[in-house]
């Protein structure tokens, strides 16, 4: 853990973070950017650069409420740069506020600048060989600790003002005594942490934190009276945040052109006096830096709407106001000598592999980078040069996502591939379900089409109903297609296809680990129709439980995966069809009856193909044009004998399978003409005049013909033998014959049996 924490869930990998960075301590994950603790320096620049307030200052609010509701007495040192950051406020009104807080005293840090200053003055003075570079801001300490470690030995062996003050008032109150330090620097933290200084301070506040308690509390600190300082009064300490002021607060006179004596701030200047420092271009007798824009006063501890020339004025007026009361302490004013105020700096530096030239070449070549010139050195990764995000990417700090060329390149090929294979989609279907169009001019195929038609633009659920086969998917597509959702999803589910714990995943989706086989969250058919349209084919087969499921989200809008716990709200258009008898089912208990209300608001009824025969030479010849497209061979027609042959037929199987059989014919046609002989044999035995009964009869004496009509009656006889045993149930029939239950039901029909004639004692009624 450290000061600078990344909240996961915010992260977006913009890099923003990496490009502000002056030290690259990010590492990119998967997922999200991350700061890596061994190389931060605290600076704070990736806070400030992240938009989704990803990267977070570690929260040192509850460790000093907690030292405040404790028996020791905590003190408050106000920072340097207070007055720049609190401009709203009177000094006295900020100590006032402290103390309502529960803070026994509140001193000024500005007193620790004046308690180290001998301690310059008498480096600075001395004899030395190698240039001094001031040791009081934490970042630049870290800079040189973990990146520049060849400059450790020109760091002044001297504590931070912090850290000063924090010995200062320990050896005056106490070891006990806890001291809470309140300024704009977060690097700060880090140096709390660090053991050449740990126990000087026990926590670290931000402005920002403070402000936070300040509104917490209730307190409003306009209103307060003045209150009393307390400590040693400082004088030239309070220069001390803004750029060159330690010159001042030292008593180091400088000037312009005197080249023994530089001051800095800023990370750009910063970093490229560091550079020139340890390549020994430069060597002055004292360097003073500061890593925050104009000096302290650019900390990113808090943020406001004043410039860096404002706060500066203001710092400059808190050090002209000498008249703060102040309430000190004998003991502060005591003679006694100061704490130790040495420091010694460690080694921190961690190398990093560094990559061959081998290496380098094939992370490039895997971003599209062969020759030189395809470097482009955008910067956008976060890197200056292609060349240095190939080190980082080999040092497992950034990955080749990163670079910004490669992926848009990498994201229009996927782009036209996906151009691709959608139109080969469309064409698949288009060759699965041909022209949605529903085909006919029976009356009532024409009453139909109405009723799409009227339907299609409204928001109402519709159920449709009818025989296996009579074309209710291609209904549901025409009413989406009529309707104002038809530029958004049409999702279909076959509900027999699936068990119940599938389907219900599959409608509703599920949490990662709801269930054995569960590895990841899954997204639900409902949420992916959203703003569109589903098809819940065969409804009738559903099971109570998803009933009651499906009809939360028809009343409720809202759905919730399996393993979920909060609802998602969904925005879709039902459209479900059944070929059995729902009142039947809500009679016998088998359907909801308030699900059967939901759903039969607009009823559609699919009329079999028998009853439509009028249309049957039209579907022919469309379902014709399919077959030569679909098996790319020019059907030209189909003979008037087959076709005759066709409107005596009963059609079980309706209008599916009017289209296989005619796909059937056209594979066997050998002169690309469908015949009778192509047919199925039943269609040879089809004659012009019917017996009595309606059944269609033969006079084809060939050996074929005579095995086929004996067939036909044997598997009579097979069906009426599994509904007398089965009482009439046609479920459990069709369980006992071991075949599907939709098969059964074509059989019946073409035998003419009803499952309702062997209720009552299994045998049919007279």
């Amino acid at each position: 853990m450290g000061p600078i924490e990344t909240v996961r869930e915010r992260c977006r990998k913009c890099y923003s973070c990496v490009r502000n960075c002056p030290v690259k301590a990010i590492k990119v994950g998967p997922d999200w950017a991350e700061v890596i603790h061994a190389r931060c320096i605290g600076c704070g620049k990736c806070l400030k650069a992240c938009s989704q307030k990803a990267k977070v200052i570690a929260d040192c609010i509850e460790g000093t409420q907690r030292f405040l509701r404790g028996g020791a007495d905590v003190i408050a040192v106000l920072g340097c740069s207070y007055a720049a950051f609190f401009n709203d406020l009177r000094p006295g009104q900020l100590v006032a506020g402290l103390k309502k807080l529960g803070f026994a005293e509140v001193h000024e840090g500005s007193a620790g600048v004046e308690l180290i200053a001998q301690s310059y003055r008498g480096l600075i003075e001395g004899d030395q060989s190698a240039p001094l570079i001031s040791s009081h801001c934490p970042t630049i300490v870290d800079l040189i600790e973990r990146h520049y470690p060849q400059l450790l030995r020109n760091l002044m062996p001297v504590v931070s003002p912090m850290v000063a003050i924090g010995r200062f008032l320990k050896s005056r109150r106490g070891a006990q005594t806890r001291v809470i330090y309140i300024s704009s620097c977060i690097a700060g933290k880090f140096e709390m942490a660090s053991e050449e200084v740990a126990g000087a301070i026990d926590m670290v506040l931000t402005y920002r934190e403070l402000s936070q308690m300040f509104r917490e509390a209730g307190h409003d600190l306009t209103r307060l009276a003045d209150a009393a300082f307390d400590g040693r009064k400082p004088n030239h300490g309070r220069l001390f945040p803004i750029s060159g002021g330690p010159f001042q607060a030292f008593g180091v006179r400088n000037d312009f052109l005197n080249p023994d004596y530089i001051s800095t701030a800023g990370s750009e200047s910063s970093m490229e006096l560091i550079r020139d420092l340890a390549a020994r271009r430069i060597t002055p007798r004292w360097v003073d830096i500061r890593f925050c824009e104009g000096g302290c006063i650019g900390g990113p501890g808090k943020n406001n709407r004043l410039t860096t020339f404002a706060k500066r004025n203001l710092v400059i007026a808190s050090h002209q106001r000498q008249d703060l009361p102040y309430d000190t302490r004998s003991s502060y004013d005591d003679p006694s000598p100061l704490p130790d105020l040495r420091r010694r700096f460690t080694n921190k530096h961690k190398r990093l592999e560094p990559p061959n030239g081998e290496s380098i070449r094939q992370i490039l070549q895997a971003t599209n980078k062969f020759v030189e010139q395809d470097e482009f050195d955008c910067g956008a990764c976060g890197y200056p040069t292609c060349r240095e995000h190939a080190v980082a990417v080999y040092q497992g700090l950034a990955d080749t996502e990163m670079c910004l060329p490669f992926s848009i390149q990498r994201l229009e090929e996927d782009r036209v591939s996906l151009t691709q294979k959608y139109e080969l989609a469309q064409r698949a279907l288009a060759q699965e379900y041909g022209d949605p169009s529903i085909i006919g001019k029976d009356p009532h195929t024409l009453e139909v089409l109405k009723l799409i038609r009227q339907v299609g633009p409204t928001p109402t659920t519709v159920l449709i109903r009818g025989e296996s086969g009579t074309g209710k998917e291609l209904t549901a597509r025409a009413i989406h297609e009529h309707s104002n959702r038809a530029d958004k999803p049409l999702v279909t589910v076959n509900c027999t296809t699936l068990t119940d714990s599938l389907l219900e995943s599959e409608l509703f989706g599920h949490k990662k680990g709801s269930f054995t086989g569960a590895i990841a969250d899954k997204k639900g058919l409902f949420e992916a129709a959203n703003g569109g349209t589903i098809f819940l084919d065969e409804i009738g087969d559903i099971t109570p439980k998803l009933q009651a499921e499906l009809l939360r989200v028809l009343d409720s809008g809202e759905l919730k995966p399996v393993g979920g716990t909060l609802p998602i709200k969904v925005d879709v258009r039902l459209i479900a069809a059944t070929n059995r008898n729902l009142e039947e089912g809500v009679r016998e208990g088998w359907f909801r009856e308030d699900l059967f209300y939901r759903l039969n608001v607009f009823t559609i009824t699919m009329p079999p193909l028998r009853s439509r025969l009028d249309s049957l030479p039209q579907l022919v010849h469309h379902f014709l044009a399919a077959a030569s497209k679909r098996l790319n061979k020019p059907i030209r027609g189909i003979e008037d004998r087959a076709i005759a042959a066709m409107m005596r037929y009963p059609w079980p199987g309706n209008i599916r399978e009017l289209q296989n059989i005619i796909e059937r014919g056209s594979v066997l046609t050998q002169d690309n003409v469908i015949r009778l002989e192509n047919l199925p044999v039943i269609f040879a035995e089809l004659v012009l005049d019917q017996d009595g009964s309606g059944v269609p009869t033969s006079k084809d004496g060939t050996f074929r013909g005579q095995r086929e009509k004996h067939v036909q009656q044997v598997e009579k006889n097979l069906m009426r033998k599994y509904l007398e045993e089965a009482r009439g149930n046609v479920s459990l029939a069709a369980k006992k014959a071991n075949i599907p239950r939709r098969t059964f039901y074509r059989l019946l029909t073409r035998y003419g049996l009803k499952g309702a004639e062997f209720k009552k004692d299994g045998h049919p009624a007279k």
